[in-house]
């Protein structure tokens, strides 16, 4: 394990890392994205049940999947700082932080515009929206910690602890259909037997996830590297790295 985090522990290459990912997420996220809302919000066919209503499926599941999945991979980062004193793994957990808040927003959101048609309410405090609603709290505690401290590594480690501890609430929200009666529906997709979903409404939303994790994870290098480069600001590597990106521009104003 650490032979291959080894490398990535120097600020320069996870930072050259991210800015190699970042263009591949950014344009797999405008086709993904593009191709899945269009098919599913015009051509998927409507619910036999909800008709229309239904089509804010692709928003709020890709929203609501990723708002678990980065807070499980924020913990991740949290474990292997805590254990490996990686920092550039304590920065991870704080460029995925505001981004997974906002996933969690987001789904929360286009929960409620979905639930007041079909259960006639805007909120119920049912369990799966009240632990995705806890999963905002920690997200933002966690950022909070952040910043809590002016030792910044303290305040790191302070927001990797409520990470690792709060990731006990990703397998609540997923399991709370199934652990106490409630009103939202159960699995759907994300189920070990066969969706029970129409393939035709299936395809679409698949695409729109993988849209909505590629959106997750540039905007994740695009913060990680904004974080490395804050970090170490001072370091020669980042001094060379600005005098090159200058006088790359002041060739390009030149031959202008």
């Amino acid at each position: 394990m650490w032979k291959w985090l080894h490398p990535y522990a120097k600020a320069e290459v996870a930072y050259q890392l991210c800015y190699k990912l970042l263009p591949y997420f950014s344009w797999l996220s405008v086709i993904t994205l593009a191709v899945g809302s269009v098919w599913g919000l015009a051509f998927a066919p409507a619910d036999y049940q909800q008709g229309d209503s239904f089509r804010i499926i692709y928003f709020h599941v890709p929203t609501a999947i990723l708002s678990m999945g980065a807070y499980t991979s924020m913990a991740i980062c949290a474990l292997i700082g805590m254990v490996w004193q990686i920092r550039n793994a304590e920065l991870a957990v704080y460029a995925i932080a505001p981004v997974g808040a906002v996933y969690t927003f987001l789904a929360l959101v286009t929960g409620a515009i979905w639930g007041k048609p079909m259960w006639g309410a805007w909120w119920v405090w049912d369990a799966r929206l009240t632990s995705e609603l806890i999963l905002l709290f920690l997200y933002l505690g966690v950022i909070a910690l952040y910043n809590a401290f002016e030792d910044r590594r303290t305040g790191a480690r302070a927001a990797s602890i409520l990470a690792i501890v709060g990731v006990i609430n990703v397998p609540i929200i997923h399991y709370s259909v199934e652990w106490w009666n409630t009103l939202h529906q159960g699995a759907t997709i994300t189920k070990f037997a066969k969706p029970s979903i129409s393939t035709d409404m299936l395809w679409p939303l698949l695409l729109t996830i993988a849209g909505f994790m590629f959106v997750l994870a540039a905007l994740t290098c695009l913060r990680l590297a904004n974080q490395i480069i804050l970090n170490d600001a001072r370091r020669p590597w980042v001094k060379a790295l600005v005098e090159r990106e200058l006088s790359s521009v002041s060739m390009s104003k030149a031959s202008k």
